[in-house]
């Protein structure tokens, strides 16, 4: 094993990595990943409060009554706005690392461009306005890095080639860097209002950047709901992930309806008396089974043992949350988006703890769901209740195994990286301390 980590494909990785860690927009983007563990664990938090106090575990309230309504608002207004947060982070973080004096300007500037794309508004027939906030959450998170970099770039023109309004050295600061933002702002606003009233108007209002956007990627999917072409589009939604693009919800789209009907199907069969059938469809859980999207958990578990303290911190504040298969604590704080050291695990595992339940459907080992449950529950939960039976749960569990298997090698060699970060920043502090 040590020779796999000191291997040339293991260290040219690292060092592919690290040299992705200096470009200045994917350093900004990590940044703005790993600020957003405030949002992200809060939002996490409120999510299991309500599945566990819900009808399925607790029974202290049900979905959608009061009760449910004020404690699911948190995550409303966390993980459901989350791409606006990391806009803005983003912007903030990139404009700074390009030598932009005001950042928090270019942050703002950014949000409203964003805004205009993902939160189209509507009037509704008693007069109020109100905000689709759909393409405020992840999934439009994308289109939200597009804005950011468009936006700190044109800023970024702006001020190497003095296009802004200035303002006399005896105004208050914070007075110069607001009028200074205006022409920057005038020109970002123009091209994302003319991109954004392109799309709506050639498509007859039927989309929007972000809508068209997630259209584009899902459309030609359904055609692919084969045993092998369930293999592809779970690869193929790893893979999005690793650039940003959230492939789980291009998925759903395609995959939710198709689920549907397959344990409406078994549950008619099961009344019946007859054999529960296998639908390919039931592939899509092994992606996400063992910690969330890329099976992040044998990483958190991995983690809490680390040499590394940033790996310790974010396997602490993420293992419950991964318990219950929400893994944007881990996705977000190692980070592994833009992160080839764990995009490639992230992506490997999922074929491979795939083929594993396919072994389990094929040996009936494990059998397909039959019954609709569509609360976040903990690892196990969810695999008994849909199918009653208990060796479903017990795959889940399973699943670890092979997930870790990929994950290790991947775990040591991105640890070895950190290491040696946390080591070069420490005996910088001490110098500078004794200086």
């Amino acid at each position: 094993m040590e020779d796999l980590f000191n291997s040339p494909v293991m260290i040219k990785l690292q060092k592919f990595g690290q040299m992705l860690g200096r470009n200045k927009f994917l350093s900004g983007l990590q940044g703005a990943m790993m600020s957003s563990m405030g949002v992200i664990m809060v939002g996490a938090l409120f999510q299991i409060i309500c599945s566990v106090g819900g009808e399925r575990m607790l029974g202290l309230f049900t979905t959608g009554d009061n009760v449910y309504n004020i404690l699911y608002s948190p995550y409303n207004y966390t993980m459901n706005m989350l791409s606006l947060w990391i806009t803005g982070m983003l912007a903030y973080n990139y404009a700074r690392n390009v030598g932009i004096k005001s950042p928090i300007i270019s942050a703002v500037e950014a949000l409203a461009a964003f805004l205009l794309c993902a939160g189209t508004l509507s009037v509704t027939e008693s007069g109020n306005t109100v905000m689709d906030t759909t393409y405020l959450g992840a999934q439009g998170m994308f289109v939200g890095f597009i804005v950011a970099f468009a936006s700190v770039r044109v800023d970024k023109i702006c001020v190497d080639r003095n296009i802004y309004i200035k303002m006399p050295d005896i105004v208050p600061q914070f007075l110069q860097d607001g009028f200074a933002g205006i022409v920057p702002m005038l020109v970002i606003i123009a091209i994302f209002l003319g991109v954004q009233t392109l799309v709506t108007v050639g498509t007859g209002g039927a989309y929007s950047v972000c809508s068209g956007f997630m259209f584009v990627f899902s459309a030609p999917l359904n055609t692919l709901t084969s045993v092998p072409g369930m293999f592809v589009l779970c690869i193929f939604a790893g893979l999005l992930w690793c650039f940003g693009i959230h492939g789980t919800m291009i998925l759903v789209s395609v995959i939710m309806p198709l689920s549907l009907q397959a344990a409406v199907a078994n549950g008619a069969a099961h009344a019946a008396g007859q054999a529960l059938v296998f639908y390919p469809v039931a592939l899509f859980y092994g992606m996400s089974i063992a910690g969330g999207t890329g099976n992040t958990l044998p990483l958190v578990l991995m983690s809490l043992r680390s040499k590394s303290e940033q790996m310790r911190a974010v396997a602490k504040a993420g293992l419950i949350p991964g318990w219950f298969n929400i893994n944007e604590p881990v996705t977000f704080g190692m980070p592994i988006m833009y992160n080839p050291v764990l995009c490639i695990p992230y992506v490997l595992n999922i074929p491979l703890v795939m083929l594993f339940w396919y072994i389990g459907y094929a040996t009936g080992i494990i059998i397909p769901r039959w019954i609709s449950v569509g609360a976040v529950l903990p690892m196990g939960f969810g695999s008994y209740l849909t199918t009653l039976n208990p060796m479903n749960a017990v795959w889940d569990y399973l699943s670890i195994i092979p997930a870790g298997i990929v994950w290790f090698p991947f775990f040591k060699a991105y640890e070895r990286q950190l290491v040696a970060k946390e080591q070069a920043a420490k005996e910088a502090e001490l110098t500078s301390a004794a200086a």
